[in-house]
């Protein structure tokens, strides 16, 4: 019994890299509604906690660090060990929800700070602006170092292998 081929079969059970759109929409959408929220019931929430943004940026700053050294050990370098195949896809697994996680961030302190452009005359709103934007950037930290993470968990194409044949 022949079943249709299907062009997707190569693929299958291949991990992508994490494109562009997904934490584009993600961003956004968070961004909208929290914008949204935010216009409609500020008076009542409280104050932001700043601690978010040292938390995303060391939490950015780890994956940065990982990702160095995992490309380190992908690639063999002198004075490390290799590192196992499913450590490397528990670090692929994590940038990837990184990548989302910092994504929400992004879009939901930014269309939190975006809510207060017009309420900047208050000390509160202001305190809770720059708050809401040092956390967006946090968050795009976070995105950027977990990408770097996914990055580095790719394994180089072996050069030597073409070199040898011919």
């Amino acid at each position: 019994m022949n079943l249709p081929s299907n062009e997707h079969d190569d693929r299958e059970g291949r991990v992508r890299p994490t494109g562009w759109r997904m934490p584009l929409v993600i961003a956004l959408v968070a961004g909208v509604v929290v914008f949204l929220v935010v216009r409609q019931a500020y008076t009542s929430l409280f104050l932001l906690p700043w601690t978010a943004i040292p938390t995303l940026s060391l939490l950015a700053l780890g994956e940065l660090i990982t990702a160095v050294q995992t490309r380190r050990r992908i690639r063999r370098a002198p004075g490390t060990e290799p590192i196992e195949a499913i450590s490397v896809a528990r670090l692929v697994a994590f940038a990837k929800a990184s990548v989302l996680f910092g994504a929400v961030a992004l879009g939901g302190f930014g269309g939190f700070g975006l809510a207060l452009l017009d309420l900047l005359h208050s000390p509160h709103a202001r305190t809770d602006a720059f708050v809401a934007g040092g956390t967006a950037l946090s968050g795009l930290f976070l995105i950027g170092a977990a990408l770097f993470l996914e990055y580095a968990c790719r394994v180089p194409e072996d050069d030597q292998d073409s070199r040898s044949d011919g």
